[in-house]
């Protein structure tokens, strides 16, 4: 396996999985994850339980993307959902692999290679398409700044 489209379709379907800091507790409908020509075959929001404080009032949602098409251009669609989950006041959204999210490891060194994609309410989003960039120093430095634009979102 080389690639995250790859690694998204290991179970059959491509799940596109995002997670949002700031924009509240109420999922987006449906038709706000039409984006970059296309649109999930499926919209699974959860709100995640047991928020520590500093997050729960700012929110924070997670989102399953299915695609049953699995070549569909999934590159362009995270970095369109992440500028969308961030559009709409100050935010922190990121695209990581399931089971890489625990409260104590938001955007940490050792989630670094399970991030595929940031980005933060003003900002571009940043995508990384290929397991060797995910591993990479230079991947974890970046996804060490988002972590540090999530902590003053949080203060």
């Amino acid at each position: 396996m080389n690639d995250v489209q790859e690694g998204l379709c290991f179970a059959g379907p491509a799940v596109v999985t995002v997670f949002v800091i700031g924009a509240g507790n109420e999922p987006l409908p449906p038709e706000a994850f039409r984006l970059a020509g296309l649109t999930p075959d499926e919209v699974r929001p959860f709100m995640l339980q047991d928020q520590p404080a500093e997050i729960a009032s700012r929110g924070l949602m997670s989102y399953d993307l299915t695609f049953h098409d699995t070549s569909a251009a999934l590159s362009a669609y995270t970095r369109e959902v992440l500028r969308r989950l961030c559009a709409d006041g100050r935010a922190v959204a990121w695209a990581a692999f399931e089971g890489s999210f625990h409260y104590d490891h938001l955007l940490t060194e050792d989630i670094a290679a399970s991030v595929y994609g940031y980005c933060a309410s003003g900002a571009e989003p940043v995508v990384a398409w290929d397991f060797a960039t995910l591993r990479s120093a230079a991947w974890r430095q970046r996804i060490a700044e988002a972590r540090e634009t999530l902590r003053e979102l949080l203060r």
